[in-house]
């Protein structure tokens, strides 16, 4: 068991943390213990010496500490750990559909108060990515914990595949790399790094080490399905289609035709090949959105009469906000125009930077300079395995909206 040292916080950051939120930056920390060492775990105390919660502590980090509990008596041994993970697997039994528990997000970072740690399972292989040192120190106790919490309730695991290939891990002081997670719950000759899921009667092959992020992006789960159910006798255009999974949902939804369109040479092919083994009808189309957009416009095509919009975030930082603003607006312009009255348009940001506000108004005034009225038919969120913290804005990040140009 961890002996933890203490840190001080500033009046600020307290305030903070009895509000709700998980994080200190370094600005905030008013007075540190010797000897603490990057990724240890320590207390957190008010200037009045009043404990307010335990958490990973790293001085290379902006976020200089990030709470994991605020229970004064929590011991954070492997036990606990497990009971952390085994909480975070339960909640998701109970919130999706059991259709959906072969492919679903397990762990959410600070939504499940395992900061810095993303977990998605495909089948009996799990995808991991750890962002934070204090959790890479405590990884064993955490995913042996999380293989035994899941086999305990009948859930296979067969392989784990750690994708830390991202360059924020630099931020922390760690390493980037990927590669199967060994232990000795794990047997070797099982290790697969391709898996097959079905998702909303759609089956995919996902790629978890060749994959975007974690192999799959599983939050537009419900999305997609929404988007399917207005589709049948439609011709719809989805836009940065990367795996083809909301053209698979619009065309086994009855769409009268499906083109997907998307810059990337092999997202183009991942999406064709997606629909061939679907057996569904769906032309792929490697294009950027931009012109292609741009050019239908110009030209007064209007084949279109149901348009999907689902970019990459444009921003990830609020500096540039400002920029992603016009991006966003500047597509969603383009599909207005080309929309006929009576058409239909979904779309959505993934950038937590990129408010509900902020997008809403972004609509309203693209819609104004389309000259067009929108009818709001949804609006959505990521689907609940990426479970929102309404005292933590970061966990809410998708928006997505349906919309009927009347």
């Amino acid at each position: 068991m961890e002996t933890l040292r203490e840190v001080v916080i500033s009046k600020r950051a307290e305030l903070a943390v009895r509000g709700g939120h998980p994080w200190i930056y370094g600005a905030e920390i008013e007075e540190a213990a010797t000897g603490i060492e990057p990724g240890d775990l320590v207390r957190v105390l008010t200037r009045k010496g009043k404990f307010v919660g335990s958490g990973f502590y790293n001085p290379h980090s902006k976020i200089t500490v990030r709470l994991v509990s605020t229970n004064a008596n929590d011991t954070f041994d492997a036990a606990f750990w497990k009971r952390r993970a085994a909480y975070a697997v339960d909640y998701r039994l109970q919130v999706m559909r059991p259709e959906d528990r072969d492919c679903c997000r397990l762990i959410f970072g600070e939504a499940d108060q395992m900061p810095g740690l993303t977990v998605d399972r495909f089948g009996d292989v799990l995808s991991v990515q750890i962002l934070s040192l204090g959790m890479e120190r405590r990884k064993r106790e955490v995913l042996d914990g999380l293989i035994e919490a899941l086999r305990e309730r009948g859930l296979p695991v067969a392989s784990v595949y750690e994708r830390n290939d991202v360059k924020i891990r630099e931020l922390e002081g760690m390493t980037e790399g990927k590669g199967f997670y060994r232990s000795p719950l794990l047997d070797p000759a099982e290790e697969k790094t391709v898996v097959s899921i079905t998702e909303n009667g759609i089956r995919y092959d996902v790629d978890v080490e060749h994959g975007q992020k974690t192999g799959f992006f599983l939050d537009q789960k419900y999305n997609r399905l929404a988007a399917g159910r207005i589709a049948r006798g439609r011709h719809v255009l989805d836009c940065f289609t990367h795996t083809g999974a909301f053209a698979l949902n619009a065309a086994k939804g009855g769409a009268a035709s499906v083109t997907a369109l998307d810059i990337s040479e092999e997202a183009v092919a991942m999406a064709a090949h997606n629909a061939e083994m679907n057996g569904l009808a769906v032309t792929a189309v490697r294009a950027d959105v931009f012109d292609y957009l741009t050019e239908l416009d110009r030209t007064k095509d209007r084949r279109f009469d149901y348009i999907i919009l689902d970019p990459p975030a444009f921003t990830k930082s609020s500096d540039t906000r400002r920029a992603a603003f016009r991006g966003y607006k500047e597509i969603n312009y383009r599909a207005m125009k080309i929309l006929p009255r009576g058409g239909y348009l979904a779309t959505c940001s993934c950038s937590h930077f990129m408010t509900e506000e902020l997008f809403v108004k972004m609509v309203k005034e693209a819609a104004r300079d389309a000259g067009v009225t929108l009818r709001q038919i949804e609006a959505r969120q990521q689907a609940p395995d990426h479970p929102i913290v309404l005292t933590v804005p970061e966990t809410y990040y998708l928006k997505f909206f349906l919309f009927q140009v009347v």
